[in-house]
């Protein structure tokens, strides 16, 4: 029997607003294998933020188990899920999450000041992270002095920096042009796979799945379809949506018959 980092059971996530009851999640069954990059896929309230918060901890289901590394996590206190997510998860934010009054290497080390990490320590850590994100000469900036992209890389060190087991990317590149978003994500991508992590993104964006072993497409709480594909390596996405575009322009100037050279 295979082993997983998360086995979902009947996941069930019920929201009461007065006498109203919303139904967030509905009857969710999932399983996640370890150093598999997964994305889930959906609308604006389809669910999929709610299953992401459940994974992290930050919610219980209100019915059915969630199984991480064998040890269901609705049975945990608040004290043991804090250092369930300080220990074992690491946390991509479409708005960076930065503290604006300390610099990058502050912002940096501060998943290892949780867990009590000798200062020398840290800093060195937070070095070689800031160095691996290309922010090595960026360390002293605070985030108001640095640009979008170089806040999502120091947000991306920091979630990297304990060496989780499991990455939650939320709209990872929300916030980015295009051009920085294929960097961005062949950044966490890079960093997953070479650490073989689990890497869990949260999107609305079909661009963004091309990133992704399996495909989770969530809606209307349930999940509608799993889509197992060859995923897009660090460095290909621009040059496979190129070759996507070029193919539909001579697919339209074939269904247009090549007017456009005839006298």
């Amino acid at each position: 029997m295979a082993e997983y980092l998360f086995d979902l059971r009947g996941v069930r996530k019920i929201y009461r607003m007065g006498e109203e009851k919303i139904v967030a999640l509905e009857d969710i069954n999932l399983t996640f294998e370890k150093g598999k990059i997964y994305c889930l896929l959906g609308t604006s309230g389809s669910g999929k933020s709610t299953l992401l918060n459940m994974l992290a901890g930050l919610e219980k289901p209100t019915k059915g188990s969630i199984i991480f590394m064998g040890k269901p996590l609705e049975k945990l206190n608040e004290t043991q899920l804090a250092l369930y997510r300080q220990r074992y998860v690491g946390f991509v934010f479409q708005s960076y999450n930065l503290l604006p009054t300390l610099t990058a290497l502050e912002n940096v080390t501060l998943p290892l000041t949780f867990r009590k990490v000798k200062k020398r320590e840290r800093i060195q850590r937070a070095k070689v992270m800031l160095k691996a994100v290309g922010l090595g000469n960026r360390a002293r900036h605070k985030p108001s002095e640095l640009s979008g992209g170089q806040q999502q890389r120091v947000s991306i060190a920091r979630a990297f920096i304990n060496d989780p087991q499991v990455i939650f990317a939320d709209e990872p590149t929300g916030n980015l042009d295009t051009r920085t978003t294929f960097e961005m994500m062949d950044l966490i991508i890079g960093i997953a796979r070479e650490r073989n992590q689990t890497l869990v993104i949260v999107t609305h964006d079909t661009e963004i799945a091309q990133y992704a072993d399996q495909v989770i497409r969530i809606k209307d709480g349930a999940v509608e379809s799993i889509t197992e594909r060859q995923a897009v390596l660090p460095g290909e996405a621009d040059t496979k949506m190129t070759a996507s575009i070029a193919e539909e322009i001579v697919e339209n100037e074939t269904e247009n018959g090549g007017n456009e050279n005839e006298n």
